[in-house]
């Protein structure tokens, strides 16, 4: 399906996508700040790991268990906003732009 400008019938059409950019923003900060929350139990889990290998490794656990669950609830967020971003782009904003006129639009894809 080409997608056309209602204004003056223009092939040439862009998309916007603010809805997936911000959505993947906010969710990556979000699910950043979650997965730090949930970090605590990421650290206790890596420190109860690193016992074996004493001080050290008990750590080098607690470090590497609260980066990967900050990490994980990052990319999580992230995609997560992406995805809402994005079906807000469709049903709500006007995505398309046509280049020639400068006539901005939303296709509805229901």
């Amino acid at each position: 399906m080409s997608i056309q400008c209602p204004q003056c019938h223009s092939r040439r059409i862009s998309t916007k996508n603010f809805g997936k950019k911000a959505g993947g923003v906010i969710g990556t900060i979000g699910g950043g700040v979650s997965g730090a929350a949930g970090a605590l139990s990421g650290a206790e889990f890596g420190g109860m790991v690193g016992v074996v290998g004493g001080p050290l490794g008990i750590a080098l656990g607690a470090l590497s268990g609260a980066v990967l669950g900050g990490l994980v609830g990052a990319a999580t967020g992230g995609i997560t906003g992406s995805k809402l971003g994005e079906v807000i782009d469709q049903r709500v904003l006007d995505n398309y732009g046509c280049r020639d006129c400068g006539h901005t639009f939303c296709v509805d894809s229901y």
